[in-house]
């Protein structure tokens, strides 16, 4: 379709369907001349405008019901016009504004007309667009005294579809026109600016409005959240940019009191505002407790585009508005204060820019300096900061404490002045202390042990850099369960630290600390986060004082020296965790006499203390508080370590032997937060490892652990230490723990009978370590250091040529007589040097002494040479485990199986030191297996299996004989409860015992060796587990055992196979061989069919 430029040609193109609109207003019609003008050009259709809209405006104002289509149609297609043209007549925009404003109303009921929201929407678009269309000075024209009942209207209108029209595009769009018709749009179509008069007449005009849109919109503001964010942005963005253009300082300063009034009817005089000082006023007041009201509800709005548009809200008003809206002043700071730590980072971003510009801006509110007031914020927040913690939920905790927060993000340094007053720091930290109680009623805090000794050591797939300094255990406090409030307060504490006077902040805690056992828990934490903060880790200084924390490195490290001692002391240090019977004797973990605990009561915890002497019995609530207060100072030394760095080097001495007794705690939560410690140390003093930390520092501990031993009494957890070291080392530790084992040993001969728990843990540490740092061959690693490696290496090597030569037939050895007596002479030389007795003539110039006679005697090709380090301490720990085989306490003896178990595998290269020591330990292992708890059986059993693999030969006739029976007859009786019972059996520790038995005695068996009759025993005690009655588990296991059968002897495991159950008929090879009959008939289906086929196919 062709383009009509011209008016003549566009005048011909539209003339008919514009007459055919006029005599029958018809959708139809109406949709026609939309389609036709589409071929007009914009020039041609300015010159047609009115001839154009007359027809449009005609079916607008037909007398009589229309219909709602047809309206919508007239409305879109007069836009649509609009849209294209500008209206250069005033009278053309207000007629046109006046017919389009009544299309929303009903004179009838005097609220806005019951319209399709279609109608609605297309009503407000064409009002938007009739505004903008309006030509140059024409726009002011519109905005008249005289006229201020008609624009009134209008906005009556508006305001009204906003706050109830459901849709959220009507109210949008409602809100949008609103903008536009007071002169607040943004989108600039608009381009000329208005000079400072005409502000002032658009000012004096519009405060007539004032007061309907500002409680208009706040009630739409305030509302409901599920209005959806749009409604809440526009309604925000049209209240503080008309009340930042009414009340604008600007503006106000210039209105003179005696201004005249302009000359307009006695009814439109009345709707006029002059803003004079007492209205300024008034109205300032009455808007800040709409301000309030929005601030409390955005402030926690959900939507964050909410929030960024409130921050721009507080910048128009205080920027514009700070004289007019004084009152309003401190709320709005708080608002924006507030938001400084929003969860978005484009409202943290946007507030922070604010806040900078303010400061910069030099922003004066009345007559006070921005910095004054937020110094008086805070100092009244500080006065009031206890009451609202006690009475705020969660969520109103969180927005308090993000405003404290940024008052100390903001002020930077300037937060001394707070903090110098006593009575403000008294509350502020009491109001601190006050909301980090923690809860400590749960019992799983103490049910939680440390039961595998697995994890006292690091695992390698967690290195000590996987862990960030401020990293803590979840912890449940009393006043709140939102974790947000935590991390709020973690941030609070850190800012302290940074901005404060840390010896000041650090002696009032420690004091709080020291001055009751409910502030102890809470003043840790705080002092934590004060020290890291005060090192300037991972704070984010982002406020008006962007500046390097004020702490020197001397007052850091004094202060960290002062709360290290505190945590370390003995009355903080060694507080009751547990209550458990650990010896026969009944050692008990208790507190010492004198210091205070807690009881418990029906809601919460009571502090009581005891006299000295007293031994009162702990509750839960005692231990769970004790349990968190050293987790809390264990965290804290890593903590301090992290802040002082390399210095931390310093104060290791102080640090790792308490840290260490911790990491071996029975508390599961203690051990963690030990561990954790020491990996913050390993990263701040620049350790590669934990064990390189343990391995560099080992002489100081290795010393503390041997002055220790010397007073047990005082020093009960030094066995402890001693174990993660064990447990967190190389073999490079052995030569100078070798004489602290001997200490234990010695020690654990005098308190066998009242700590050989204690010690038991060590020992199985101990033959752990040395059977990972020495396999199966008993040698040293290679990377093993110090001088001893040569001698570990030659005496292996000693060791192994006899048991070699042994082990054959021939009698050629590599092992010479001069070799050996070479070795003696030069081990005994090294000894001597090593204990200092050196001569102080050269080697070289020495002459070879002569052995006396009585020397030579002694010395026999068979002479054993001295036992390697490794094999020494096993034999002796294996020496003491015979002993304590029979100790009274199940868990005890229980430790010592384990132990026992690991000295046999450590000394399995050592026959002749492992022979008599199984020698010594088997009548009490027999008994531990034929007449003990189940759970000892099971530990026993583990045991024999190890031996029997070890010691083969030497106990078969021993196992056959003391064993084997009761083993048999236990498998025997047991097989018909197994058969009969459900699935909850394979839970019990019955059905445990089976399947260890089951799946061990084949292995037995086949190490031992055993004969024809025993292998029958064992054979007649598993068949009946190949019954397909009884559990899977134990079925899998009796088969295994006739696998291991069918290696020692084939035959005859074949031939107890076939009498079970037999699958074919056997022919004789020869006629004169008589037939064979078993008792398993062919073609015979039984419980053992399936089973019995599987081991008959197995058999070679």
């Amino acid at each position: 379709m062709a383009v009509f430029d011209t008016p003549q040609e566009a005048f011909g193109f539209l003339r008919p369907v514009c007459v055919q609109l006029t005599k029958a207003q018809t959708v139809e019609n109406v949709e026609h001349l939309q389609a036709q003008l589409r071929a007009v050009g914009d020039s041609a259709l300015q010159e047609l405008q009115q001839y154009v809209l007359f027809p449009l405006r005609f079916a607008l104002k037909t007398p009589g019901p229309k219909r709602e289509r047809l309206l919508q149609s007239v409305v879109e297609c007069l836009t649509s016009v609009l849209s294209a043209t500008c209206v250069k007549d005033p009278g053309l925009l207000q007629e046109l504004f006046s017919e389009l404003s009544a299309c929303l109303y009903s004179p009838a009921s005097q609220k806005p007309a019951a319209l399709s929201e279609e109608l609605k929407l297309a009503v407000i678009r064409a009002l938007s667009t009739l505004m903008h269309s309006a030509y140059g000075d024409i726009i002011l024209a519109f905005y008249q005294p005289a006229l201020l009942p008609r624009l009134g209207f209008a906005v009556s209108l508006l305001l009204d579809l906003t706050e109830q029209e459901k849709s959220k595009e009507i109210k949008t769009a409602a809100v949008h026109c609103l903008q536009v018709l007071l002169l607040q749009c943004e989108c600039g179509d608009h381009p000329r600016s208005l000079d400072e008069s005409e502000q002032m007449e658009l000012g004096d005009l519009f405060a007539s409005f004032l007061p309907g849109i500002s409680t208009a919109l706040t009630r739409v503001i305030t509302g409901d959240f599920k209005q959806g964010h749009s409604t809440v942005v526009s309604s925000l963005r049209l209240f503080h940019k008309t009340v930042g253009f009414i009340m604008a300082d600007e503006q106000l300063r210039r209105i003179s009191g005696a201004q005249a009034m302009p000359a307009v009817e006695q009814r439109v005089a009345e709707l006029m505002i002059h803003r004079k000082a007492d209205w300024v006023k008034n109205t300032g007041a009455k808007l800040a407790l709409l301000l309030k009201r929005i601030i409390e509800c955005v402030s926690i709005h959900p939507h964050w585009k909410v929030r960024l548009e409130l921050v721009e809200l507080v910048e128009t008003l205080l920027v514009k508005c700070g004289q007019s809206l004084v009152e309003s002043a401190s709320p709005l700071l708080k608002a924006l204060v507030s938001l400084v730590n929003d969860e978005s980072p484009q409202v943290q971003v946007r507030c922070s820019k604010t806040l900078r510009h303010l400061a910069d801006q030099q922003v004066v509110v009345g007559s006070r300096a921005f910095t004054d007031i937020l110094s008086e914020n805070l100092h009244s927040l500080a006065t009031s900061l206890p009451r609202l913690m006690n009475s705020q939920d969660d969520q109103g905790k969180f927005s308090t404490l993000s405003l404290l927060l940024g008052y100390l993000k903001l002020l930077g340094p300037k937060v001394n002045l707070v903090l110098h007053s006593m009575a403000h720091l008294q509350r502020l930290s009491k109001a601190l202390i006050q909301v980090l109680e923690l809860d400590v009623t749960d019992v799983k805090v103490v049910e939680e042990r440390r039961w595998h000794t697995h994890e006292l050591s690091a695992s390698p797939e967690a290195p000590a850099t996987a862990r960030p300094w401020n990293h803590v255990q979840r912890r449940y406090f009393r006043f709140f369960t939102d974790e947000r409030v935590f991390l709020l307060l973690r941030q609070i504490c850190q800012l302290l630290g940074c901005y404060g006077n840390l010896y000041l902040l650090v002696d009032h805690f420690l004091e709080l600390y020291r001055e009751s056992v409910v502030y102890r828990k809470q003043a840790a934490m705080i002092l934590n986060e004060l020290v890291i903060g005060a090192a300037g880790l991972e704070v984010v200084v982002e406020g008006l004082y962007a500046k390097s924390p004020q702490a020197s490195p001397e007052d850091l490290r004094d202060s960290i020296t002062a709360v290290l001692e505190e945590y370390t002391s003995q009355e903080n240090w060694y507080l009751v965790t547990c209550i458990e019977a650990e010896e026969m004797g009944g050692e008990f973990t208790v507190q010492p006499p004198g210091l205070p605990a807690i009881t418990s009561g029906a809601h919460t915890c009571q502090v009581a203390s005891f006299q000295a002497g007293s031994k009162p019995s702990p509750t839960i609530c005692t231990m769970n508080s004790n349990i968190w207060q050293i987790c809390i100072q264990l965290e804290g030394i890593g903590h301090l370590a992290y802040a002082l760095g390399q210095d931390f080097r310093l104060l290791l001495m102080s640090a790792l032997y308490p840290t260490l007794e911790k990491a071996g705690d029975q508390s599961l939560l203690i051990s963690q937060a030990a561990m954790g410690a020491m990996m913050d140390m390993c990263l701040a003093c620049g350790y590669d490892s934990l064990q390189h930390l343990i391995n560099d520092n080992s002489d100081y501990l290795v010393n503390g652990i041997s002055l220790n031993l010397r007073h047990l009494a005082q020093h009960p957890h030094t066995p402890k230490v001693l174990e993660v070291m064990l447990r967190n080392s190389d073999a490079s530790l052995l030569p100078l723990v070798a004489d602290v084992v001997q200490d234990v040993l010695a020690t654990l001969d005098q308190f066998h009978d009242t700590r050989a728990a204690s010690f038991v843990g060590v020992l199985h540490a101990l033959l752990a370590a040395l059977a990972q740092w020495y396999p199966a061959t008993g040698q040293p690693p290679e990377q093993s250091v110090g001088q001893e490696d040569s001698h570990w290496s030659r005496r292996a090597t000693l060791e192994k040529g006899p048991a070699a030569t042994t082990a054959t037939t021939t009698t050629t050895t590599s092992i010479t007589a001069e070799d050996l007596e070479q070795f003696v002479l030069n081990y005994l030389k090294e000894k001597e040097a090593a204990e200092g007795n050196v001569s102080d003539v050269d080697d070289e110039e020495e002459a070879p002494s002569v052995p006396p006679e009585a020397d030579e005697s002694d010395r026999r090709p068979d002479m054993e040479p001295p036992l390697p380090p490794q094999t020494q301490i096993a034999k002796d720990v294996m020496e003491r485990c015979i002993h304590l085989l029979s100790d009274k306490n199940l868990k005890i003896r229980l430790q010592v199986l384990d132990v026992l178990d690991l000295c046999v595998v450590v000394l399995q290269s050592h026959k002749n030191q492992l022979l008599p020591l199984a020698h010594r330990a088997w009548p009490s292992l027999v008994h531990r297996l034929t007449n003990d708890d189940p759970l000892a059986v099971l530990r026993a059993f583990k045991v024999l299996r190890t031996l029997g693999g070890q010691c083969g030969d030497f106990l078969r006739s021993r196992f056959c004989k003391d064993v084997l029976p009761k083993l048999a007859s236990s498998l025997v009786t047991q097989a018909p409860v197994s058969a009969r019972a459900g699935p909850v059996y394979s839970h019990t520790l019955a059905f445990k015992l089976q399947l260890a038995v089951l799946q061990g005695l084949g292995p037995l068996c086949e190490s031992l060796d055993l004969g024809e009759g025993d292998l029958n025993k064992v054979a007649g005690a598993c068949l009946i587990y190949l019954s397909a009655k009884q559990p899977v588990k134990l079925q899998e296991a009796a088969r295994s055992v006739f696998l291991h059968l069918m290696k020692v002897d084939p035959d005859s495991t074949w031939l107890v196979l076939r009498e079970r159950h037999c699958p074919e008929l056997l022919t004789p090879p020869h006629s004169s061989l008589c037939p064979v009959r078993l008792l398993g008939a062919p073609g015979q289906q039984s419980p053992f069919t399936a089973n019995v086929l599987h081991l008959l196919q197995e058999l070679p």
